[in-house]
């Protein structure tokens, strides 16, 4: 189980690059296996073109080196702190993509303003507060992680699957290495989508209806999904 994931990150890791969701080396891709505990993860520095299993870092939950000799991800303490409070992320990808970034930057939550967003996430993308001084002074992706998790104190990251970071970037998660990576890919089509549509509103806010957004998340996700298939089922 354990290769079968490595292979799982290196593919996910070279995706962000053939998605054009990172340039140089300015993202990574993590997986999680529950029954060993352990994750996969990017080393840091290490190009996507270039990546096999050897670059790669095996960590448990707490951080500890277990196999591989490349050094993890700086983001590391992030990735762990949404695998030990999201039960149900099996892979997380964190990006600067370039219009999810921008959101980030402005520190806003991204608008639900039409159906191809609800179809993925059931509400507007949510953004973190801004760390404090001693946050960013101390243990700084461990304190990103937090700020995560307490943004998600009323959501349910089952549903939604993304986040925006302040001033920093977005961080998304799935079952799997490649279905994160997938949320990813839609993240970043729906936040340039949402910027179009502010741009092109004149300064309206015409965001969906909430009978109709939850209607397209539930046709495709919910518990009588008909709509394309079901998150267990889809394609990876």
């Amino acid at each position: 189980m354990l290769e079968e994931l490595k292979k799982q990150v290196v593919e996910a890791n070279r995706g962000l690059k053939d998605a054009a969701l990172a340039i140089l080396t300015w993202g990574n891709a993590s997986g999680f296996d529950p029954e060993s505990g352990l994750v996969v993860i990017k080393g840091s520095g290490v190009a996507y073109e270039d990546m096999g299993v050897d670059d790669l870092a095996v960590v448990d939950l707490d951080g500890n080196a277990v196999e591989g000799a490349a050094t993890p991800s700086t983001d590391l303490a992030t990735h762990l702190t949404l695998y030990r409070n999201f039960p149900s992320a099996r892979g997380v990808i964190h990006t600067h993509s370039l219009y999810a970034t921008a959101w980030a930057q402005l520190g806003r939550d991204i608008p639900c303003y039409g159906t191809t967003h609800a179809d993925y996430f059931p509400g507007p993308i949510p953004c973190t507060r801004t760390l404090g001084s001693d946050e960013v002074s101390g243990d700084y992706e461990l304190a990103t992680g937090d700020a995560i998790v307490q943004r998600f104190a009323d959501l349910d990251p089952a549903k939604m699957r993304a986040v925006l970071v302040r001033y920093h970037g977005p961080f998304v998660w799935g079952s799997s290495p490649a279905d994160a990576l997938h949320n990813a890919m839609v993240l970043e089509y729906v936040s340039q989508q949402a910027f179009n549509t502010s741009v092109l509103s004149g300064g309206a806010d015409p965001t969906i209806d909430r009978d109709l957004m939850h209607k397209h998340y539930e046709r495709k996700f919910g518990k009588d999904a008909y709509y394309g298939q079901s998150p267990a089922a889809r394609v990876r």
